[in-house]
C-alpha cells in the first residue's frame, strides 16, 4: 500500500471520530503546515478566516508551548478572543486538540462535534492516529541528482520532451524520476513535487 493511500486510511478514521470536522497541520515550519487537512464546514471557516482567528486562535499558542492533547472546555485553556464561543455557534460545541513532534516540525490536530466530551480513551485514539500521520509524512531529508535535475527542468517550464533532450535522457526515463520524486515526497502530481521540495529547501 503506498503512503498516500495510508494517510487516506487515517484520515477517513479520523472523520469518523469527528463528526463535526478536524484540522490537521502536519509539520508546521516557517508558521505554514507542510500538509494540511480539514473537513470542518465552509460556513465556519469563512467565519475563522474573516475574524482573523487564525491569528488568535487559542489552540496555536497551546500546540506550539506542548506535546500532548488538551480538551477545548479545559479551564486552564485562556481564550481572550472567545474562539471558542464562536464555534459553538456553527455546532462546534465540544472538541480536543492534540500536538506532536518537535518545535521545529510540529503537528497541530483538532477534533470537534456536538454531542458530547470526547472520552480519555477517545482522545488517545486519535493521539495515536495524529502520531502516526506525522511519522509517515516525515520529510525527506534529501532527493537523488537525477531527481532535483527532472524537477527543476519541469519547475523551469519545460516539457517532458524538451526536459529529457536537456538531461540527455529518454522521455520514459524523465517521466522515471519525476514519478520516483513524487514518491518520495508523497505528491500526487509534479507540480505538487515541485512545490513540496521547496518547502522542504530541497529543490
Amino acid at each position: 500500500m503506498s503512503i498516500q493511500s495510508r494517510i487516506d486510511l487515517k484520515l477517513k478514521e479520523l472523520g469518523r471520530r469527528a463528526p463535526l470536522g478536524y484540522f490537521v497541520g502536519l509539520h508546521i515550519r516557517f508558521t505554514a503546515p507542510l500538509m494540511t487537512y480539514q473537513t470542518y464546514s465552509k460556513a465556519w471557516l469563512d467565519h475563522y478566516t474573516e475574524n482573523g482567528f487564525v491569528l488568535r486562535d487559542p489552540m496555536t499558542a497551546w500546540g506550539f508551548s506542548v506535546n500532548g492533547s488538551i480538551r477545548w472546555s479545559d479551564p486552564g485553556l485562556p481564550d481572550p478572543f472567545h474562539l471558542f464561543v464562536e464555534a459553538r455557534k456553527f455546532g462546534l460545541k465540544f472538541g480536543c486538540t492534540i500536538s506532536c513532534g518537535p518545535i521545529k516540525s510540529r503537528t497541530i490536530a483538532s477534533f470537534a462535534r456536538d454531542d458530547r466530551e470526547y472520552s480519555d480513551e477517545e482522545i488517545a485514539a486519535l493521539g495515536g492516529i495524529v502520531s502516526e500521520l506525522h511519522e509517515m509524512t516525515q520529510p525527506p531529508e534529501s532527493l537523488t541528482k537525477a531527481q532535483i535535475e527532472a524537477l527543476r527542468c519541469v519547475a523551469g517550464g519545460d516539457r517532458h520532451a524538451a526536459a529529457a533532450a536537456k538531461l540527455g535522457i529518454s522521455e520514459s526515463a524523465l517521466k522515471a524520476r519525476l514519478n520516483s520524486a513524487r514518491t518520495r515526497l508523497m505528491a500526487r502530481t509534479t507540480a505538487e513535487a515541485i512545490q513540496r521540495a521547496k518547502d522542504y529547501r530541497l529543490l
